[in-house]
C-alpha cells in the first residue's frame, strides 16, 4: 500500500511517502518545511493565526503532492506545540477545512513510542529524540516499549527562554535541561537504562553533517554514525562562540536551525551526563517511520 504520513512538529512540518507491504517498509520520498510552530504560542498557550496558517499551508502542499503521486492514504499527526496549545481544536478544524485531513494529536507517551519504533530495529536499546518543543526518552526492544516519556524541553522552547551568547552560557542551559530531566525521571524510579543508545532528530543529523564535513542535505551518509560525547562538547563550545549569521554559512548546518542548534546540543549533553552515555548512534529514521511501522507493519 502506498501511503504518506505528515507530522506537524514544533520546528517543522515533515512528510514521508512510502510503501508498506508484506511486513516490509520501502521509503520513497521525504519532504520538510521549517514553520517554527512553537514560536507561535503566546502566554495564554494559544497558537497565533499566522503560525497555524503557515503549518496548514505546508501540510496542504505536501498532501496535494502525495495525492498527485497516488497515495491511497494520508495520515496527519502533531506533537509538542499542538499538544500544548489551548486552541488545538481550532487548529485541527483549520487543517480539516484547508487540507481535508483529520489531525491526530499525540500524547507525550505516544510520541515517544513512535520515535522508538522508527529509530530502532530489534535489540534492546534506548532512544533520545530531541525536538523543538520536547525531548523523548525511550527504552525497549523491537516494537516493545518498556518505558517512554516526554520532557518539556526542546531546542525552540529553551531558545525562547534562555539566550546563549557564548560558551559561558552553556552550563546554565544544561543545568535547566538536567533539572527538567531529573523531574521526569523521578516518576520512573525503577527504570534501568541500556548500554546502547540511538538519537533521532535534527540535532543529531546536524552534528553528523558537521563531524563528516558534508552538507546538511546529504543524508546518505548519516545513518549509523557514532557521535562521541567529547566531540559533542567541542562542537557545542565552537558554535556557542560563533555569531548566528556565521553559523548559517556552515555547510553542515541547516540555516533555519542556526539559532536553536546549540540549545539542542545542550539538551543532548544534559541527557548524556545524567544517563552516563559516552557515545550515541545516529538514526536517520524517526516518528514518521515509526507511525508507518505502527500503522501497517505491527503484527501484535
Amino acid at each position: 500500500m502506498k501511503a504518506a504520513v505528515i507530522g506537524i512538529g514544533s520546528n517543522s512540518v515533515r512528510m514521508l511517502v512510502c510503501e508498506a507491504d508484506g511486513g516490509e517498509l520501502r521509503r520513497i520520498r521525504r519532504d520538510r518545511e521549517g514553520t517554527r510552530l512553537f514560536a507561535g504560542l503566546d502566554e495564554g498557550r494559544n497558537l497565533s493565526a499566522q503560525a497555524m496558517m503557515n503549518s496548514c499551508q505546508a501540510v496542504k502542499r505536501m498532501a496535494d503532492s502525495a495525492r498527485a503521486e497516488g497515495c491511497e492514504a494520508i495520515h496527519l499527526f502533531a506533537t509538542s506545540a499542538t499538544r500544548d496549545a489551548a486552541n488545538q481544536a481550532d487548529f485541527a478544524e483549520m487543517l480539516l477545512r484547508l487540507t481535508g485531513l483529520t489531525l491526530e494529536i499525540c500524547s507525550g507517551e505516544t510520541e515517544a513510542a513512535l520515535s522508538f519504533y522508527g529509530a530502532t530495529e530489534g535489540a534492546e536499546c534506548g532512544v533520545i529524540d530531541i525536538g523543538g518543543g520536547s525531548t523523548e526518552i525511550i527504552v525497549g526492544s523491537d516494537m516493545d516499549v518498556r518505558c517512554g516519556f516526554s520532557c518539556q524541553m526542546g531546542a525552540v522552547r529553551l531558545a525562547g527562554q534562555l539566550p546563549i551568547r557564548d560558551h559561558g552560557d552553556l552550563p546554565s542551559v544544561q543545568l535547566v535541561a538536567s533539572d527538567i530531566l531529573e523531574d521526569a525521571l523521578q516518576l520512573h524510579p525503577a527504570l534501568t537504562f541500556p548500554r546502547t543508545w540511538r538519537g533521532t532528530g535534527g540535532t543529531f543529523t546536524t552534528l553528523t553533517a558537521m563531524m563528516k564535513g558534508i552538507r546538511w542535505t546529504d543524508r546518505t551518509y548519516m545513518h549509523g554514525t557514532v557521535l562521541t560525547k567529547d566531540f559533542i562538547q567541542r562542537i557545542a563550545r565552537d558554535l556557542a562562540d560563533m555569531p548566528i549569521e556565521e553559523r548559517k554559512l556552515l555547510p553542515g548546518l541547516q540555516p533555519n536551525r542556526a539559532d536553536i542548534i546549540v540549545h539542542g546540543i545542550c539538551i543532548l549533553l544534559a541527557v548524556m551526563d545524567r544517563l552516563d552515555i559516552t557515545e550515541i548512534t545516529v538514526s536517520e529514521y524517526g516518528n514518521l517511520d515509526g507511525y508507518v511501522k505502527w500503522k501497517y507493519l505491527n503484527k501484535k
